[in-house]
């Protein structure tokens, strides 16, 4: 209704540093009452962004409860957009827990949920979508390629291209726009400025076509799909073993002990891979689970980014197979069979060369143009872009031209978060921890 009062958002709460014990706990207030709360366990404010010692006090009890650092910032600068407040208090257990506790107990406080400080931030224009993705890739980062990437999405590399790509499609809405006002008047100019929007529409697809056709994140979040794959007993597990640096897989001279895939996540190279070990092929299979592992191998070969084949060349499943011959330290092992690697899983031989042909392998599959890489949703959004390009690009009329451009505008709204359902910020913001 008219006239309605918009209601404050509740202040918020939380641990945001390590789970204690530990040196220093950094205990995170957000919202309009946070400098009120503040005040209320350790009386006076020190100046903005200027760290002071306080003593802090549970106002219900006057029992003291720590003596902390303390820092406030105004909405102007802070990260959430809001006043924020930071305890930086010891990281004894008990002593987080008596600070939070105290603050549970002000009115207009509660705990934060998952992800909030950060949807805030979002919500109050502090952060774009994108930085938030790049900023929940960067705090599961576990290798180094995955950080610069993360750390390249958070710092806005990705959000700048887009923002770039909607000036440029915005450029070329208003060339059409002219060659529709040209129509009014006959004039021959209409013809001029619809060839120049064409152009200029026509190079921006291929720029986005080129951003779309890179890599995943998912290829680098969750790691290169590496499959070893075979004939029962030729060396599957131990080679596995091998690469994870640990027994991950049971290893026997029993036929067919693999009866399902084994998933063991590495890196090699500074990049992250999932490494699988499958069951082994044979034609006397009876065992009717060895038949479904089989089957199972089978599926992971087909969704494999690589595969390492430890059979007879002609027999393997794709022609890129990477072929290797195992269990090369044998008196029996074949010579007159074309591989590209010899390699003993027991003895080491040949496994420097494998690392180092893999290394090879991740750069190729994780090249990109730019310093980050797309998400699910991203290129979703990116996708819908360009497919609107692409219809502009195919018609002739100047109003349908038009409406298409506008159906690409609304796609950079979205990767940009300016245009966002709610379903899809909750499933977002669900995966962050607490105190962020």
């Amino acid at each position: 209704m008219p006239g309605d009062v918009v209601p404050a958002s509740p202040t918020i709460f939380a641990l945001s540093s390590g789970s204690p014990p530990a040196a220093i706990a950094i205990i995170r207030l957000s919202g309009p009452a946070a400098c009120d709360a503040a005040r209320a366990l350790c009386g006076t404010l020190p100046e903005e962004r200027r760290a002071g010692l306080r003593r802090l006090v549970d106002p219900a009890s006057g029992m003291v409860l720590d003596e902390a650092l303390l820092l406030w910032f105004a909405p102007d600068r802070s990260i959430t957009g809001e006043y924020l407040v930071e305890f930086h208090c010891h990281g004894g257990r008990a002593v987080v827990a008596a600070v939070l506790a105290a603050l549970g107990r002000l009115p207009g406080l509660r705990a934060a949920e998952a992800g909030e400080y950060t949807r805030r931030a979002l919500e109050n224009g502090r952060m774009d979508l994108n930085a938030v993705e790049g900023l929940a890739d960067l705090l599961r980062a576990e290798t180094e390629e995955q950080r610069r990437a993360a750390m390249a999405m958070y710092g806005g590399a990705f959000t700048a291209r887009v923002e770039l790509f909607q000036r440029r499609a915005l450029a070329g809405a208003a060339l059409v726009e002219a060659a529709l006002d040209f129509a009014d008047e006959g004039d021959v100019a209409e013809d001029a400025a619809l060839a120049n929007a064409r152009d200029m529409l026509a190079k921006l697809l291929a720029e986005m076509e080129t951003e779309l056709a890179a890599p995943p994140v998912e290829r680098l979040r969750d790691g290169i799909r590496l499959v070893i794959a075979g004939p029962v007993n030729s060396g599957k597990s131990t080679l596995l073993n091998r690469l994870a640096g640990r027994e991950a897989a049971i290893v026997t001279d029993i036929a067919g002990t693999t009866r399902d895939r084994i998933e063991v996540p590495v890196a090699i190279g500074g990049a992250a891979w999932l490494i699988t070990d499958t069951a082994g092929f044979r034609d006397d299979v009876r065992d009717a689970v060895e038949r479904i592992g089989m089957d199972r191998a089978r599926e992971a070969i087909a969704a494999a980014d690589l595969l390492l084949w430890l059979g007879d060349p002609e027999a393997a499943p794709r022609p890129d197979a990477i072929l290797i011959l195992s269990r090369a330290d044998r008196p029996d092992a074949p010579v007159n069979q074309r591989h590209d690697i010899r390699l003993s899983a027991q003895t080491g031989e040949g496994l420097d060369t494998l690392l180092a042909l893999l290394a090879h392998k991740a750069e190729a599959l994780l090249a990109r143009p730019q310093p980050y890489l797309l998400s699910a949703r991203q290129r979703r959004e990116m996708a819908v872009a360009v497919d609107a390009l692409r219809e502009a690009m195919r018609v002739r009329d100047p109003l349908l031209i038009a409406e298409h451009v506008r159906d690409s505008l609304t796609a950079f709204d979205r990767l940009t978060g300016r245009a966002s359902t709610e379903d899809m910020l909750d499933s977002l913001f669900s995966g962050f921890c607490v105190g962020k």
